[in-house]
């Protein structure tokens, strides 16, 4: 049985173990400290911890005066909010002048479940990926949200962090090394390459043991950086299986999907299925939503499926 972290509470930890380590950090948050757990830092370093309100848009523009002051700042708030109300000084400040701050959205995907389409973050990624020299990070689980909290501090320019808000079972270890634009492979396989980000990482090691037991072999890869995106591993491991199916708890337009497309298309054109979302979803419990909008291992199974027969026509 595998260890169950939520990520928010990982980077909350994380967060304030960064404080210590460097006076430079400063938090800002949109009155969802304790959703997004930013308020752990805030309680161990109450004079760099910013409340801003229900204010996205200017938590962000403040983000920005911090580190032209020389500071680190991490912004927090629920993802659907930061990348869409909080995206104009993303843009125009962060991003135009590549300021080192942090992005930290929380609760992505679906799993603020109950909230329903208002509040699930299924297009961030696309509005993130689009900006010119913004990183994307999108960690699997706990372990490696508190490398990428540390990886984004160290990181020049700015950071989007995608977070989620369950527990979700530790799939990578501590002694997995954590570079931006460097994926993961967490399972070998030969037959299928299964590209995964988030907690789909998870269920794409689901749909592999399970495939596993109908003679299929997948090769999952965790790819923590959606931007710069992990070309050498893509293509590698494309032209090693010949086939390749990419995962996401996001729209299927605009994010990791559309970037394994990209890298194939110009490079190594191979049978591409898509798992992710393609409308809103609605209010309910957070695996039955991934069950329904086909999220889950028997969706990813069912994706190699097709694009194992698609591969057989093609040759």
């Amino acid at each position: 049985m595998r260890e169950m972290i939520a990520p928010r509470d990982a980077y909350g930890e994380a967060l304030k173990e960064l404080g210590g380590h460097n006076d430079k950090v400063v938090v800002l948050e949109a009155d969802v400290g304790g959703s997004t757990k930013s308020a752990v830092f805030g309680k161990m370093f109450p004079d760099r911890y910013f409340n801003v309100g229900i204010a996205e848009l200017n938590m962000n523009s403040m983000a920005a005066g911090f580190a032209f002051c020389g500071l680190i700042p991490f912004t927090n708030t629920f993802a659907v909010f930061m990348t869409l109300r909080g995206s104009d000084p993303i843009n125009s400040l962060i991003a135009y002048d590549k300021l080192p701050v942090k992005l930290a959205g929380t609760y992505c995907g679906l799993s603020d479940s109950y909230d329903g389409a208002s509040h699930h973050a299924v297009a961030d990624m696309a509005v993130m990926r689009a900006l010119p020299g913004l990183v994307v990070l999108s960690p699997a689980d706990g372990v490696e949200t508190r490398k990428a909290v540390f990886a984004a501090a160290e990181y020049p320019g700015p950071v989007y962090l995608r977070l989620g808000r369950n527990p979700v079972p530790v799939i990578t270890r501590e002694e997995d090394p954590f570079t931006i634009g460097k994926g993961l492979v967490l399972r070998e396989g030969t037959e299928v390459t299964i590209a995964a980000t988030g907690y789909l990482s998870v269920k794409a090691l689901e749909a592999a043991e399970e495939l596993e037991k109908e003679g299929i072999s997948a090769r999952v890869l965790n790819i923590h950086t959606v931007k710069p995106l992990d070309e050498e591993l893509i293509l590698s491991s494309a032209a090693k299986t010949g086939a390749v199916v990419a995962c996401e708890e996001h729209s299927v337009y605009g994010g990791l999907g559309s970037a394994v497309a990209e890298v194939l298309g110009q490079n190594l054109p191979a049978p591409l299925e898509l798992v992710g979302l393609r409308d809103y979803a609605e209010s309910g419990d957070y695996e039955a939503l991934l069950q329904k909008y086909e999220l889950d291992g028997a969706a990813i199974v069912r994706a190699v499926k097709r694009v194992l027969k698609r591969k057989r026509e093609a040759f």
